[in-house]
Parts: C-alpha cells; structure tokens; sequence
C-alpha cells in the first residue's frame, strides 16, 4: 500500500496548525502532519493517492499555477517568498471547513515542493457569523422599537459646505409628515418647504446654534401637509455629534403636538377671558362700592346730621328740673356721633375719597391707617407727584392697585408677625413698581401652595388684570417683599404748533 513520504521535519510533524507538502509539478500531496490528518479525517494511506484539489476543491491546477508563478524559484534548500489565500477544505465526511492557506517554495534536492501550512477558520467564521447575528438581531429590535415610536425617529446630517443628508428614517415618516422615507432622503429640502415661511427662520436659527455649541436641538413649528390640506405643529428633539471635515449629525425624534397646542392655546384662551371677566368683576364691585359709599355719605350722613341738629334743639329747651331727660338727651347726642363716626368709617372702608386726590395721596393714607390700626410702623416712601400719575393711571388701575396694597397689609397684620413695614412707590419709565417689605418671619413655598391661600391669588389675579406682575420674595434681613409692577398709559402724542 503506497503512504505519503515522510519529507516533513520533525517539528512541522508536530505542530498545532496543518501542514501539507505538495510536489509543484504535479501538485501531489507528498507528506502531511497529524494535526491535519485530525482535521481532514484521511489516514496516511489515503492521502498518498489525493491531490491537493482534492482536499481542496476550489484551488484547481489553474489556480495554483498561477499562484506558483507568481511565487518565482528558490535555489538549494531555501525557503521562498509566501502567498496566503482563504479556501474550504473538504473533510473525509463530505463536510467543509474555512481555512487560511499560506504557500511557500522549498526544494529537497532536485525536488520543487510546496510547502503549505493551513490555520482552521472555524472559530473566527462561527464568532463571525454570531456577531452578524447579533447585529442582525439588535437591527431588527432598533427598527422595530422606531417603527413603533409615536413620531419619526432619524438621523439628519449637515455637511460644513452646507449640503444635508437624512440617513436613516422610521416608517413614522410618512403618517407624521405625509412623505414616504425614500422620497425624503432624495430630496432632504423637502422637510424645509414643509414648515410654514413664518417658522422657517426659527427652524434654521436653531440648528445653526446647536451645530456651533453642539447642544441639543429643540424647535417646535408649524408643518403644511399638502396630501391632507392641513397644518401641523411638531416637536423636534435631537442630539448633535460631531463628524469628519466638519460636518454635525443629529439624531432626534419628531412627534405631533398639534392636540396639546390647541389644548395649550384653548387654556389661554379661557384664561384670557376669565382675566376679562375678573377685570370686569372688579370695576363693577369698585363702582358698586363707590356708589353704596355715596349713598351712605350723602343719605344716611345727611340724615344723621339732621337728626343731631334736632336734638340739639330739643336738649336746649328741656327743663332745667329734669335731670333724667337731660341725660338721656346727652346720650342720644353722643350715639348719634358714634353713628356718624361709624358711618363715615365705612364709606371710607368701601372706597376711600383720598382716591379722588390720586394714588400716591390713597396709599399714604392707607399707610398710616395700618399704622394706627395694627400698631406696627408703617413708612411709605415715594419721589412721584400725584397730577404726574393721574394722566398715566386710569381710576379704575389706580383703585384695584390700592385693594392689592390693602390686601397686602392685611396678610402682613394678619401671618407676618412684622414690627415695621417699609412702602415704595417709584416709576421706571412707563412702568409703576409699588413694593411692600416686611421685617416679619418670612413666606414659605408651601404658604403659597395652601388650597384657602385666596389673599395672594386674588392679588396676583388683579395684578395680571391691570397687565402688570406679582411678585414674593426674601425681604433683604428677614421677611417678605411683595412686589407690583404695572405697565402705565403711554404719554399722548406732543401737539405740534403751526
């Protein structure tokens, strides 16, 4: 029985990768080592009678006299310079296995041989083909989590010469801008004709601004779908990286938010009119108020006075002998003052006539009003003159900033613990700043958030009534600040003379 000669020195015999020694002229396996006969599965019998397309189907005589040619002669025992291709080498069993052939010339006396040393593929082939189906895999679970993101999840790339690019987009394409993928990657100017021309410039400010800082992209605009006549309002959220040659990619979402922009806009809509009807609530309790003022005033002062001149007769012609009268006419005089006094208190109390004289001369009044009545020091401070405010400050804006200055104090007498207050009024071009400090124990967040806390919301409502703001915060050393700011009628036009 012929066997393969035994050509190959001990060391190759033994080594851990496959060695085969094939005669270049007739491309005949003359020796292979153990770890290939493993491999292939042939005894050493076998093998004497194979060529190497034999275990080698893919290199046929063709192939590997080109490769010899290629290769060029070697002289004596030397070794040449080497090749190195991938095959599959075919096993006893039928089966096949990759393998990375690397060739090189050697000679055993007048001899040409081939001498072929081959490392088994197998496992990089199997982790090869278990990182492909990973990626396949964590393919197929991205495209199925974005196919099912409420929005268009993409990919948008801008280049430093200013040509744009959308690599990849969900198939929320098409339900959310009303385009397929395919036909807006043709043509990326598409997604800017969509947006409505007055939205056009924010659209690109934005993107400008996140591709210098590289912070996040956030727009929010108006879309025209033209396949549904119909305008949308989208969200786009996205996060830049920085490319090769200067060039940004984004990747982001879009998602439709026209429903919470019409609930958004209904909301102001209905607050809006709810600040209408609050303005309007007001000016008719302030005329309400004036006119039981006057009628208190006039009616029941008028008659009381009336009344206190009548007894004033009737006491004067009493008896001298009839001490009892007397006294009883004396304390009907005295009740009657009371009255009066009680009477004038409440016409103040339902619309003070220091109004008529403007709001600096109201609050002032009101200060020391408080002062008298809680017992704590009141100093009001203000540069302005009451005729300078009067063409500035309509009565109605001038009577609901002095009830916000009144429900102020009364918060102050009432939570603050305060031994001073400090009052300022000034004017800053054409708004009015009324500030009331405190030296008291301060307003805390959760004071603000009381369910029965109507003193400061009815503040704050009157204060956006008059298109002006509230505000509370720290006292400088301890206490709390109120702070109104109002806007003023602007001044009219200078008359010119002819």
């Amino acid at each position: 029985m012929k066997t393969v000669d035994p050509l190959l020195a001990a060391p190759l015999r033994a080594a851990p990768a496959e060695v085969f020694l094939i005669d270049a002229a007739t491309l005949a396996l003359v020796d292979v080592n153990a770890t290939a006969r493993a491999n292939l599965g042939y005894d050493a019998a076998a093998l004497a009678t194979m060529r190497a397309a034999d275990i080698a189907p893919s290199l046929d005589d063709a192939a590997l006299s080109a490769l010899l040619a290629g290769m060029g002669e070697t002289e004596g025992d030397d070794i040449g310079e080497q090749r190195c291709l991938r095959t599959e080498l075919r096993r006893a069993d039928g089966s096949s296995y990759p393998a990375k052939l690397t060739f090189l010339r050697t000679r055993r006396g007048a001899r040409a041989l081939l001498l072929a040393i081959g490392d088994d593929l197998s496992p990089e082939q199997a982790a090869s083909n278990a990182l492909a189906r990973a990626l396949a895999q964590a393919e197929a679970r991205f495209n199925a989590i974005a196919d099912h993101t409420p929005g268009l999840v993409y990919q948008f790339t801008l280049d430093a010469d200013g040509r744009h690019a959308y690599p990849y987009l969900s198939e929320g394409c098409a339900p959310l801008l009303g385009v397929q993928p395919g036909e807006l990657q043709r043509d990326p100017d598409l997604f800017l004709r969509l947006i409505l021309p007055e939205d056009r410039k924010g659209y690109l400010e934005t993107m400008a601004v996140s591709k210098i800082a590289l912070s996040s992209w956030n727009w929010e605009g108006r879309i025209w779908i033209d396949a549904w006549k119909d305008v949308k309002w989208i969200n786009l959220r996205a996060t830049p990286h920085a490319g090769p040659a200067g060039a940004v990619q984004w990747d982001g979402i879009m998602t439709n938010i026209t429903e919470s922009k019409n609930e958004q806009r209904d909301v102001l809509r209905s607050r809006a009119r709810l600040a209408e009807l609050t303005e309007h609530i007001e000016q008719v309790k302030e005329q309400e108020r004036a006119r039981i003022a006057r009628e208190i005033h006039d009616d029941l002062g008028g008659n009381l006075t009336a009344i206190k001149m009548a007894l004033s007769m009737l006491s004067s012609r009493l008896p001298p002998d009839q001490p009892g009268l007397l006294e009883k006419a004396a304390y009907l005089d005295d009740l009657v003052d009371r009255t009066i006094e009680a009477v004038h208190r409440i016409s103040l109390d339902l619309r003070p006539s220091t109004l008529d004289l403007g709001i600096v001369a109201a609050l002032e009044w009101q200060a020391r009003e408080f002062e008298k009545q809680a017992g704590v020091a009141c100093i009001f401070r203000s540069a302005e003159r009451a005729h300078d405010l009067e063409r500035a400050l309509a009565p109605d804006h001038a009577a609901a900033l002095f009830r916000i200055f009144q429900e102020a104090l009364t918060n102050v007498a009432k939570h603050a613990g305060a031994t001073r207050v400090t009052v300022t009024l000034r004017r800053q071009r054409q708004h009015l700043t009324l500030a009331i400090c405190d030296n008291g124990r301060g307003i805390t967040p959760a004071d603000r958030l009381k369910p029965a806390s109507f003193g400061l919301r009815g503040m704050s409502e009157r204060a956006r009534a008059l298109g002006g703001t509230l505000t509370l915060s720290a006292a400088p050393g301890g206490g709390t600040m109120v702070t109104i700011k109002i806007r003023l009628a602007p001044p009219p036009p200078a008359r010119s003379e002819s």
